[in-house]
Parts: structure tokens; sequence; C-alpha cells
């Protein structure tokens, strides 16, 4: 005879809060260390000879243009806090994605 133990359910809610906390962390934190090098396609172009040849992006002068805060000085409060916004933007629109397809259930879809 086997003896297994039940495996404890983890809950929805406390699944978002867990993952909510972990993103950010990473996105406040972890964002302090990311390198300061060029991306793999800056590094081509400046190693090709095109790198100086870029314009500035129409929304190069949004407030959150060039992974920052505009007004915040500190480049490491100002990194943080753009990926904390970013994380809880992408998270809303996620959550706004999931009601949207949640309430249309299988039986509203023969309705439609």
């Amino acid at each position: 005879m086997s003896t297994t133990t039940p495996t404890p359910r983890v809950s929805t809610r406390r699944l978002l809060l867990v993952g909510l906390a972990v993103s950010l962390l990473i996105a406040g934190v972890v964002s302090f260390y990311a390198s300061g090098h060029p991306d793999g396609l800056e590094y081509v172009a400046h190693s090709l000879g095109f790198g100086d040849a870029a314009t500035s992006s129409p929304t190069a002068g949004s407030p959150l243009a060039d992974y920052g805060v505009s007004g915040v000085s500190n480049a490491r409060l100002s990194g943080g806090l753009a990926g904390v916004i970013g994380a809880v933007v992408t998270g809303a629109l996620v959550l706004g994605l999931v009601l949207l397809v949640r309430r249309r259930g299988p039986r509203d879809r023969g309705r439609a």
C-alpha cells in the first residue's frame, strides 16, 4: 500500500500576490543592476559604422523614455520607478484581458 500525503492547495489570490510581489521586486530592484552597455542592435550598428545615423524616436520626450522616469534625477530611482510602472501597467492590461476572456465563457460564445 502506498501512502501519499495530499499536496496543499495554493489559492489563486495567494499565487497572484506572490507573483505581483516578485514582479515588483524584479522590476524595481533588479533593474538597478541592468547593464549600461548597448544592446546587441546598437552594438552591431556601431561596429558597422552606422550607429551615429540613428535619430530619436517620436516618443523620446515621453515620461518613461530611455528606461527612466522624467523629472527624477537619481538614475537608480528613475530606472526602478520606470520598471515598477511598467510592471503595474502590464499587469493591469493582462488582468483586463483575463477578465474580458473570462466573462465570455462557453455559455456566451453561442450568443455572439
